[in-house]
């Protein structure tokens, strides 16, 4: 495989990025490198890693009633997960940037195609992580704590697919992790309704996540690099439907445990339909096919927060 750079566009646009995004109709040409370099020209990844942390918070707001729902703790958990995510990007691509640079898919991105330095790149991070920092500072001194606990998994997660064939796993762990801090932020301890949300939503990411690598198997046989996608090969739909079963029943469990009851469980429905139909409806073989059923995760996410707080609020 070519290592040069002729997946770059003549504007530097990524090429795995939707033609037409924001960035590129109307962010200034300065900032362009840097916001690519944070994926906010694609924003399925912080709508991913905010969604744990929304259904934390509902699920809190169903196992403590009166309190209702904590709007300022939403908020502040949407600005740290474009802020984390940025970051990790960031930080994803200076360890990758090599490995990029041999991926169809990746050669374009700002560090392999030049359009930012590596020094450049660690301010950049630096800055995304001072806001992280920021945003989690607001919050209980339990919930501080478990956040920074999280960094380990952070900082280990790049490497993960050169050494295992599970990295999906290891970004199951990372992106979770808001399904814990959500309900720390309410009870500053955590108990078993988190734990199990937090479970659920590691084999959730699992499955999608795996959807989402079936788009560079052919490039990653070629570098090395391992991933679920590779691994479950011709049996990767039915094990993605195993995660998914996995995933929701253990939603379910944590919504029970938490006192949701029959208003949770119907309107629970939502986001199985859009599981199944992702399973139905994939084709391992069609980058599209697979690209668009990991995005529909981010309804996903949605349906299931809504879910829990219709039993909240009815």
């Amino acid at each position: 495989m070519q290592s040069d750079k002729s997946h770059n566009t003549g504007s530097g646009r990524v090429a795995d990025a939707k033609s037409g995004n924001w960035v590129d109709r109307i962010a200034p040409e300065f900032s362009r490198p840097y916001l690519r370099l944070a994926r906010l020209d694609r924003p399925i990844g912080f709508w991913l890693l905010f969604w744990p942390c929304a259904m934390s918070l509902a699920l809190a707001s169903v196992a403590r009633p009166p309190t209702g729902f904590d709007l300022n703790a939403l908020v502040l958990f949407f600005i740290g997960a474009v802020a984390m995510r940025g970051a990790g990007c960031t930080f994803n691509d200076l360890v990758d940037q090599r490995l990029d640079e041999r991926v169809a898919r990746t050669r374009s991105r700002p560090l392999p195609s030049g359009q930012v330095t590596r020094f450049q790149a660690l301010m950049f991070l630096g800055a995304q992580a001072l806001v992280g920092l920021v945003v989690l500072l607001q919050f209980n001194t339990f919930t501080i704590l478990l956040g920074v606990a999280s960094l380990g998994l952070v900082a280990i997660y790049p490497f993960m697919k050169r050494i295992t064939w599970w990295p999906q796993l290891f970004l199951g762990l990372v992106f979770s992790w808001g399904a814990l801090m959500g309900w720390a932020a309410e009870f500053g301890q955590l108990y078993q309704p988190a734990y199990l949300l937090y479970a659920g939503s590691v084999l959730w990411i699992i499955g999608y996540d795996t959807l989402y690598a079936l788009q560079d198997v052919e490039d990653d046989a070629l570098v090395g690099i391992k991933s679920t996608a590779r691994l479950f090969g011709r049996h990767a739909r039915a094990i993605v439907a195993l995660f998914y079963l996995g995933a929701m029943a253990f939603f379910i469990y944590a919504g029970w445990s938490a006192g949701a009851g029959n208003l949770f469980l119907l309107a629970s429905l939502v986001p199985v339909a859009i599981l199944v139909w992702q399973v139905a409806t994939l084709k391992p073989d069609d980058v599209t096919n697979c690209l668009a059923r990991f995005k529909a995760n981010h309804w996903v996410g949605l349906a299931l927060t809504a879910a829990l707080w219709i039993e909240f609020r009815f």
